[in-house]
Parts: structure tokens; C-alpha cells; sequence
């Protein structure tokens, strides 16, 4: 299996739980409640990016250069994480969960930037046997966490 349909298969995962996000901040009574739930979000869409840009990115990253998408590529990855971030030391609900949506809208954003510019270009510009080689890397490191 090719790394870029890996990662595409986990942006419908995060897709499902933005989802779910949007469906139950408006719900939530508590700030522990909206903090746990971006720490969660944080903690998958950080594994997330390491394998991005471990396996995938460092290579395109002079292409993205190249068609003006690199720095719009960090700055949503510095937007999302730093939305996240604040959530953690906010001492107000109503705060805590415009940034929660903020980070959910930013992810949504970057998610469909990224299949519209970055695996396309990861599709052309980097050889099958490449996309399939990483492809099995990622899952032999995680049997190796998983410790399997």
C-alpha cells in the first residue's frame, strides 16, 4: 500500500472526528471537557504530521516551494497547532471552544489543501515503488510500537 493512500486514509478518520467535534463542542459544560478533547485531537493530528513530513514531505518540499504552497503548508500546520496549544492554558469555556472550531476548521482546510496539492504531488513527482517502499516502512514502525 502507497504512503499517500495511508495518510488519506487517516484524514477520513480525523475528517469523522472533526465531525463529531463540531457536533458536541456546542454541548460541552466544561473546560476539562474542551480540554480533552484537543488534547486528543492534538495527539492524532501531531502522529499525523510526523509521518507527513518524516516520510513524505522532506522530499516535496522544494516542489511545494517551487508552485507557492510551502509556506501556506506551515502556516496552516502553525495555525492548528497553536489554537490547540492556547486551548490548554484558557481559563474560559467560551474561548476554549472558538479555538477548539478554529483548530477544526484549520484541519479541514489544510486536509483538503493537502489532497488537492500534496499527494497529487507526491503521486507525480515521486516513483510507486518510492509511495509503496514508505508505505511499508509506516507499517512496520507501528508494529514496532504497538510492539507486535
Amino acid at each position: 500500500m502507497k504512503i499517500t493512500d495511508i495518510l488519506q486514509g487517516e484524514h477520513i478518520v480525523l475528517h469523522n472526528l472533526f465531525d463529531h467535534i463540531e457536533k458536541v463542542a456546542p454541548k460541552l459544560k466544561t473546560l476539562a471537557e474542551i480540554k480533552t478533547i484537543a488534547s486528543l485531537m492534538e495527539s492524532l493530528i501531531n502522529a499525523h504530521g510526523k509521518v507527513e513530513d518524516e516520510m513524505v514531505s522532506l522530499p516535496l518540499d522544494h516542489y511545494l516551494e517551487h508552485i507557492g504552497q510551502l509556506e501556506k503548508f506551515h502556516y496552516e500546520h502553525t495555525e492548528i497547532n497553536e489554537n490547540l496549544k492556547k486551548i490548554q492554558s484558557s481559563k474560559s469555556i467560551k474561548e476554549a471552544r472558538k479555538l477548539l472550531l478554529n483548530a477544526v476548521v484549520f484541519s479541514r482546510c489544510h486536509f483538503d489543501n493537502e489532497e488537492r496539492n500534496f499527494f497529487p504531488l507526491a503521486e507525480k513527482f515521486l516513483k510507486n515503488s518510492t509511495l509503496e517502499t514508505l508505505g511499508k516502512t509506516y507499517f512496520e514502525k507501528r508494529k514496532k510500537i504497538l510492539g507486535e
